[in-house]
């Protein structure tokens, strides 16, 4: 499971800070990456308030509540400042897109301290939220140049087909000989995965979790345990069901299955059998797609079937509750992937002015 991954990862994080953070991971309901990654954030918020003598502490878990609730507005500017001109693992600056994962998790954490908390007869922490007067940061990209940018990364219409065409009968003429054999191997559970997360929109964490009694083949049903732990049920588009039937087929004996093999998609490692992993997933999605000429990742592909759902509905509800998202406003950029209209519109006033 995904969790079996992160949980050694929160509780190292957790071993480093205070134990009121300790008690806000307790308090909260976050997916489990999303809990390690305010973690992380909430750490290296502490180390740059010790290296900025705002907190004249020899560690992190010295870090009290009397210095947090005496934080002012000015001293996040200066934290989000810094972390704009911060470079990532990859010597890029931050993205406006990481620096507000680490304002929401500042966030999270405050209103746990000020509102959530529950310590001395009912009462929070502390009652002053610095983090209420800090805003997220404007994205300068539209929602037509975003979308537009979305779209040329996805496997919309017949290019999904021509996708798992190619991993079925292309994908042996451009792969290395030495590939060959792990291709057979696992060429059945490859293309259900990939069919899986386009017929339905799933996470790739979520398809990496799924289980075998979590798929109802003959009602298109897949059950889906959601971000922040809720049980979903979603349909399955009726053409990807061929495929995860025919990997069903070999699972068993492909991958020397038993009982206790719970996990809907198997791995062999060392001649173990495991349940194969979400970064497993990604590297599988990508080594596909990069031999297909489009490289993309297991988002696209839920992307794919967010926007192509929206295009046949028009009905953002839908899609929400298809993707597992509590609201629409995720589904906004759906509405501006396809410009059709847009350009319909244009050449019809176009057509007018000739008149």
């Amino acid at each position: 499971m995904e969790a079996d991954k992160y949980i050694p990862l929160i509780q190292d994080e957790l071993a480093k800070l205070p134990d009121y953070v300790n008690e806000y991971y307790l308090g909260t309901n976050h997916a489990v990456t999303t809990s390690y990654q305010y973690l992380t954030e909430i750490r290296r918020f502490f180390d740059w308030l010790r290296v900025s003598g705002l907190a004249d502490v020899e560690n992190n878990q010295s870090i009290t509540t009397d210095i947090l609730e005496k934080l002012r507005r000015n001293d996040i500017m200066l934290y989000i400042d810094h972390l704009r001109h911060t470079k990532n693992a990859q010597g890029r600056l931050n993205s406006p897109t990481s620096i507000n994962r680490s304002i929401n998790a500042l966030r999270s954490l405050f209103k746990y301290l000020t509102v959530t908390a529950d310590i001395n007869d009912g009462e929070p922490y502390f009652y002053r939220n610095v983090m209420a007067k800090i805003d997220s940061l404007n994205d300068t990209k539209t929602l037509n140049y975003r979308a537009h940018t979305l779209a040329s990364h996805m496997y919309r219409g017949q290019m999904k087909f021509d996708f798992i065409n190619f991993l079925s009968h292309g994908y042996p003429e451009k792969c290395d000989k030495r590939a060959l054999p792990g291709y057979k191997l696992n060429k059945e559970r490859d293309i259900a995965i990939i069919a899986l997360i386009l017929g339905t929109g799933v996470r790739v964490s979520e398809a990496a979790n799924v289980d075998l009694t979590d798929l109802n083949v003959k009602q298109r049903l897949l059950d889906v345990i959601r971000k922040g732990g809720q049980r979903d049920s979603v349909p399955i588009a009726p053409w990807a069901i061929e495929y995860i039937q025919a990997y069903l087929d070999v699972r068993a004996q492909r991958y020397h299955a038993l009982k206790k093999d719970t996990a809907c998609f198997l791995t062999l490692y060392h001649g173990e059998t495991r349940r194969m992993t979400a970064n497993a997933i990604e590297r599988m999605v990508k080594k596909y797609s990069t031999a297909f000429g489009h490289p993309l990742t297991p988002h696209k592909l839920r992307h794919t079937l967010a926007s192509e759902m929206y295009e046949v509905t028009k009905d953002q509800v839908l899609v929400a509750q298809q993707l597992g998202q509590k609201g629409t406003s995720a589904t906004d950029l759906y509405t501006h992937v396809d410009q059709r209209k847009q350009r319909d519109a244009l050449d019809e006033i176009s057509d007018q002015d000739k008149e």
